[in-house]
């Protein structure tokens, strides 16, 4: 869930006013979302900045192309897609995340994906990962936004909420109980809600899978013309 969010109420963006490096090694991996509310998300951030694992290589094995990887963290995916010999960017909003992205050999620029990204409207593949669809507190608009960054009939790989959800919150990074970042804009959505936002985006869902521990759970989108 490394992300490239949308600056809300004026704030800084979220993950670039936070120490990527501080986050990934906080005290046994205690980073979470949280709300206002008591709503509370742990975030995977250890699990993000190590290696892809096989779970992760069963998303990858779908990805047709060049890819895009919006919300790309420390780099595993992009990494693992050049080893597959795909032609690759990462884009996030954080610059210590796009180093490290760099560092394993692989390709990214720091920015939104709601900015200028390059060679739009002509990607094969975009990726939302580790929870990316939540990026901006509003998936039809990044749904919309993905739409114009891939070429007609391209593919969208997203990872959704293993719960029938979908939400919209205005949450805060913590690291333990201590607030690391502004409040931002952030949603939660499970495989039907993303399914019926990909309609009304202009995509058209042709694979859902679920990995073998139940835990995650993945949708496969294609663009309609």
């Amino acid at each position: 869930m490394t992300t490239s969010e949308r600056r809300v109420d004026g704030c800084p963006e979220p993950w670039s006013s936070v120490s990527y490096a501080g986050v990934i090694h906080s005290p046994g991996g205690d980073a979470t979302l949280r709300d206002g509310e008591g709503w509370s998300f742990p975030l995977d951030v250890r699990r993000w900045s190590g290696l892809a694992d096989t779970v992760d290589e069963a998303v990858l094995e779908r990805c047709t192309g060049r890819v895009l990887d919006v919300g790309c963290g420390a780099g595993r995916l992009v990494e693992a897609l050049a080893r597959r010999g795909h032609t690759v960017l990462g884009v996030d909003v954080s610059p210590a995340a796009v180093i490290s992205t760099v560092c394993r050999g692989g390709h990214a620029r720091s920015g939104s994906v709601f900015g200028p990204v390059p060679e739009e409207g002509s990607w094969d593949t975009a990726l939302l990962i580790d929870g990316n669809i939540g990026i901006g507190g509003d998936p039809l608009h990044l749904l919309r936004r993905l739409h114009d960054l891939v070429r007609p009939g391209g593919r969208l790989m997203v990872e959704a909420s293993p719960l029938d959800v979908d939400e919209r919150r205005r949450v805060r990074i913590h690291v333990g109980r201590h607030s690391v970042s502004p409040v931002f804009a952030w949603a939660t959505v499970g495989t039907r809600a993303l399914i019926r936002h990909g309609r009304l985006s202009g995509w058209s869902p042709f694979e859902q899978w679920t990995s073998l521990s139940g835990e995650r759970h993945f949708v496969a989108l294609r663009a309609c013309a």
